[in-house]
């Protein structure tokens, strides 16, 4: 079976049989297929989608291209449980989100990815810590969830490895928005890591990849479609992406930002309310709350105890962080030379933010890639950052641009002028929280 006529087919909008689409993803796995087919096959199925069957397919035979993780051999005592994000501008709700979830008695291997497009990545946040291990192999990560509760790290060599190729060609060839891709490539990961259950956060915005709640709600049914169909019950909440999610962007940045939410020494709103949405319905799936009341206060109890903060601790330690990294984490985080505000050239009541250009301006100030394997720049980024409603006037900056130099300030500058629009009338404040699919 040539595989140029598989894409031939799927260019021409025919329907994929489960063995055209092994034999790709085999292929793929033992070099027989190039990137450069990958890439003529991910923008055919951009352009032509792809079914339900069809996206089950490759869903396996991603998950078929690696090693599937198998817990009841741990006796972890808990259920397996996990959450994912379409991607966002200033999303770091994973970071306190897993130990919350573990100080509430679930385990959690999480399997993130790096940035995509325009959005942060939280591999690369995680990263920002220095010595924390990203990639363990599959022995240390059973040893840590069963030890600490929960585990933040990226696809090793043994899950999911076909996923790997084709996300980084994603990346790069404009076709992230692709339903049938992004579901394939959420639940090859999620179902390699063995998990009992699911919630997704469906992102919908100007800064998410799916703009529209009818786009946002495409990919919601395809996700939880095709995680029945693999055994894996899941929940998605879409939410809203036409701000920056909480008051930083950037990997260090938003670190430190976690570490101010799980401390409560500064809770953004809007970020507190996804958080504790994913959580709480996490526990709700997996039964350990009955209901989401009682759910939410479980959670609001481990952040207050601080049981949330100690594990988080514990995680980084484990992965080979700073043992004192929560204490002194000032002395770790990596720090922009030119730190500069940008005030609006007018007065007015912030109507309407691109979001998007915000995650394309934090490329260009490096921390983000333009190309795929760049090394990042992780103290870069944006503080303080202004939300719609907000009234912008001399005395309030819109954001504090963070920047290696002083040139990529001043253009960061100029973009974030450029990237808010100010009205004379307070504006509809958006609803963060848009709907739950079950």
């Amino acid at each position: 079976m040539l595989v140029k006529e598989i894409i031939r087919k799927k260019r021409d909008g025919g329907e994929l049989s489960e063995q055209e689409i092994k034999t790709l993803i085999e292929g793929l796995a033992d070099q027989k297929v190039s990137r450069e087919q990958i890439a003529a096959f991910t923008m055919a199925v951009y352009f032509k989608s792809m079914s339900i069957a069809e996206v089950s397919a490759l869903t396996r035979a991603m998950v078929d291209s690696g090693h599937k993780l198998n817990w009841k051999q741990h006796n972890l005592g808990g259920p397996v449980v996990d959450k994912h994000s379409t991607g966002g501008v200033g999303d770091k709700v994973s970071l306190m989100l897993a130990p919350m979830i573990a100080a509430c008695g679930g385990f959690v291997p999480m399997i993130s990815g790096r940035g995509l497009g325009h959005s942060g990545g939280t591999l690369d946040k995680m990263e920002s810590i220095p010595g924390y291990n990203t990639t363990p192999d599959l022995d240390k990560l059973a040893q840590v969830v069963k030890d600490v509760g929960c585990a933040i790290i990226g696809q090793t060599a043994e899950l999911a490895p076909a996923d790997r190729v084709i996300y980084s060609v994603r990346d790069v060839t404009a076709t992230v928005e692709s339903v049938a891709l992004i579901t394939a490539s959420i639940l090859s990961k999620k179902i390699s890591a063995g998990l009992d259950a699911l919630v997704m956060d469906i992102k919908v915005g100007n800064g998410a990849f799916m703009e529209t709640e009818a786009e946002a709600e495409e990919l919601a049914t395809s996700i939880i479609r095709t995680a029945q169909e693999n055994n894996v019950p899941t929940h998605a909440i879409i939410t809203s992406m036409d701000e920056v999610l909480g008051h930083t962007a950037g990997n260090a940045l938003e670190v430190r930002e976690t570490l101010d939410y799980l401390s409560g020494q500064n809770r953004d709103p809007n970020l507190h309310e996804v958080v504790m949405a994913l959580t709480s319905e996490m526990l709700v799936l997996t039964k350990l709350a009955s209901d989401r009341t009682e759910a939410k206060q479980k959670l609001q109890t481990v952040l207050d105890n601080g049981k949330a903060m100690e594990i988080f601790a514990q995680m980084i330690t484990a992965l080979g962080g700073p043992a004192d990294f929560v204490e002194k984490s000032e002395n770790y985080l990596a720090k922009a030379p030119i730190i500069k505000p940008v005030f609006a050239p007018t007065d007015g009541y912030i109507s309407t933010i691109d979001v998007r250009g915000i995650g394309n301006s934090i490329i260009r100030l490096g921390g983000g890639r333009s190309v795929p394997g760049q090394e990042l720049d992780m103290a870069v980024g944006y503080t303080n950052i202004a939300r719609i409603g907000d009234y912008a006037d001399p005395e309030m900056p819109l954001a504090m641009v963070h920047a290696r130099t002083e040139a990529d300030a001043d253009q960061a500058i100029a973009d974030i002028q450029n990237y808010y629009k100010l009205s004379e009338r307070k504006p509809q404040i958006p609803k963060v929280i848009r709907k739950l699919l079950t």
